[in-house]
């Protein structure tokens, strides 16, 4: 592989870090990224039950999938095949110099995902891709893949990531830097632990699903009491599927911060949903209303 860019030959891993994928839809997922001259291979336990239902297999056969695939140097990518719960608790279990060692890769997930994202960027120093996942819905259902998902996705993988437009600003201006965040209730769980989250001179990225306003004002207020956006230059909001109304309490808890925020970017949950590199230079673009910027690079997650 060639920088952060996929090629037809290149090896794919998908793996479950997370919660237990549907085989038919993983087996869509595979068809279609072979369809793409991609190499597939699955993680030996991607399909592993037993233990909790939530989970796909014990946290011993998740993390050593994770890890193999990793450091295989025949992979070029390690894909997430879904989210759902548990990716947090492999954190302990991977080796961290070992996967260093291995050198850089494209890590492609989200939702719950958003723990690893968090945590190669700060063990690894690499960007990773926020994105939709081979087992999920807008990839597998339907005659064809979501359109606007798997155009994004592509570009993202061929080194050609595609701004990425919002719906409103909440708070005027421009703000440029690295990119991170993910999933609201990832990142509050966070709070606490060795990885506890801290934005300074970041854009941050929120999204979530299927929570009531009150438990985002609470995830937000946990985040703000924590000191994680101290220093943040600017917010990108995403998507919030199934959570009522939140813009009231994302207003009240963001806007007094004084710096730019853009909302209503399809990232996330839901359909369609947009690629984003985390751990990237972008920028929040107030003339286009957009995300954009230089996505990618090897060196730009520090």
């Amino acid at each position: 592989m060639r920088g952060l860019d996929l090629v037809g030959g290149d090896t794919v891993a998908i793996v479950a870090p997370s919660g237990p994928p549907d085989p038919v839809r993983l087996r869509q997922g595979v068809r279609r990224l072979e369809a793409l001259g991609l190499k597939v291979v699955t993680g030996r336990n991607v399909l592993a039950r037993g233990g909790l239902d939530y989970l796909a297999g014990s946290d011993e056969e998740r993390a050593a999938d994770l890890q193999a695939a990793w450091c295989d140097p025949a992979v070029a990518a390690v894909f997430c095949a879904r989210g759902g719960y548990g990716a947090g608790r492999l954190l302990g279990l991977l080796d961290w110099a070992a996967m260093r060692a291995a050198g850089p890769k494209v890590l492609l997930g989200s939702s719950d995902i958003t723990a690893l994202h968090h945590v190669f960027g700060l063990e690894l120093g690499l960007p990773t891709l926020h994105g939709p996942m081979p087992a999920c819905a807008v990839i597998t259902d339907g005659a064809e893949p979501e359109p606007r998902t798997w155009e994004h996705l592509l570009a993202a993988l061929e080194g050609r990531p595609l701004p990425v437009p919002g719906e409103e600003m909440l708070v005027p201006g421009r703000a440029e830097g690295v990119l991170a965040g993910g999933n609201l209730s990832l990142l509050a769980s966070l709070c606490g632990t060795r990885y506890q989250p801290a934005f300074a001179d970041r854009l941050v990225f929120l999204e979530d699903v299927g929570e009531e306003p009150y438990r985002i004002d609470r995830m937000l207020t946990q985040l703000l009491q924590a000191g994680a956006f101290d220093g943040a230059r600017g917010f990108v909001l995403g998507s919030w599927v199934g959570c009522g109304d939140p813009m009231p309490v994302l207003r009240d808890r963001l806007v007094p911060l004084g710096v730019p925020i853009l909302a209503g970017l399809p990232v996330g949950h839901g359909s369609p949903q947009l690629s984003i590199w985390l751990g990237a230079l972008g920028a929040i673009d107030t003339e286009s209303c957009s995300l954009a910027g230089q996505f990618g690079g090897w060196d730009q997650a520090s």
